[in-house]
């Protein structure tokens, strides 16, 4: 049977049936994503709200809550939605889209990880000439690549995936993904490894090359400043790495537990799952909210804005009566 058949379905077979256990992970899910899509909305709210953070590095981390938001709104509606029922079960097409944005999720995070690092090398090495090399049409750029080459990138590996012979039709994961998928084939041709393994390289290797000689070329500029220079080259550069090793040691876990183990228990799979789906996407926002002194200073001044209009309303108000 050929995977592009519109009426395929297929079984996701490791939640187990609806119980205690999975109403405590519902829970435990669904305040992890509410607070998810709270912390990356109010992060995107602040950054578009205050002109002031108008600036390259905030608008990359504008773009990567967006991506965050994509993630987990990919996965995490499904996630809760199979924990209730008692037949967890997903039309082929569902499941082609769903691998689709979360690779675009994993792809694009890592792809504006990526250039955030390149930012903050320039922005330490070169500081006279930052505003020359990070123009607002340079940063369109290298968002437009970001997000350009993973989106047509993906699209012909979910075609490729389309067009093999499927002999199986259950999926042990909480959701699908692409190796997942491949594996149901009755044959696995040649040119989707291949392809696959280009993917890995051009979006998970050269991304992570361009960060290491990013913060070697900030790491040898450092040691030659002064101590006032390499504290503040540390507050600058210290939320972005905590976020960076934060995301690729949740990527790497999820790519060594699809790749390799097929029967974790059902808490075991949920975890791994949310470790990579929510964790990074809940930290992200909250490390930059901590550590970087702008955003917490545009934070209390939307804040002292909204109380003090309160007020002049309610004064307003009493003064009408």
């Amino acid at each position: 049977m050929n995977l592009s058949a519109s009426n395929t379905t297929l079984f996701l077979i490791a939640y187990g049936p609806p119980g205690p256990l999975n109403y405590g992970v519902f829970f435990f899910v669904f305040v992890l994503y509410l607070a998810t899509i709270f912390s990356n909305l109010t992060l995107m709210l602040v950054i578009y709200l205050d002109s002031t953070l108008h600036k390259p590095m905030y608008i990359f981390l504008f773009h990567l809550a967006i991506s965050g938001l994509i993630g987990s709104s990919t996965v995490c509606p499904v996630i809760l939605q199979y924990l209730l029922e008692d037949v967890k079960s997903i039309s082929l097409t569902n499941c082609l889209l769903q691998t689709f944005f979360v690779n675009i999720f994993g792809t694009c995070a890592y792809g504006i990880l990526a250039v955030m690092a390149y930012d903050r090398y320039v922005c330490i090495c070169k500081p006279l000439q930052y505003h020359s090399i990070m123009t607002p049409t340079k940063v369109k750029l290298l968002l437009g690549v970001t997000y350009f080459f993973p989106i047509c990138s993906l699209a012909v590996q979910v075609y490729l995936t389309a067009r093999l012979s499927l002999c199986t039709y259950t999926i042990n994961k909480l959701f699908c993904i692409t190796l997942a998928v491949v594996n149901l084939a009755c044959m696995k041709p040649l040119l989707n490894s291949l392809y696959f393994v280009g993917l890995f390289f051009v979006f998970g290797f050269l991304p992570l090359v361009l960060v290491i000689l990013s913060y070697i070329k900030i790491l040898t500029v450092s040691i030659k400043a002064s101590k006032t220079a390499q504290m503040k080259a540390l507050k600058t550069c210290a939320p972005h790495l905590i976020t960076f090793i934060n995301f690729s040691s949740a990527a790497l876990t999820s790519v060594v537990y699809n790749s390799f183990y097929d029967h974790l228990s059902n808490v075991g799979s949920i975890f791994i799952s949310v470790q990579f789906i929510l964790i990074p996407s809940l930290l992200h926002p909250v490390i930059y909210g901590i550590k970087t002194q702008e955003i917490r200073k545009s934070i209390s001044k939307l804040l002292r804005k909204n109380v003090l209009a309160l007020d002049g309303v309610g004064s307003t108000q009493r003064t009408s009566e």
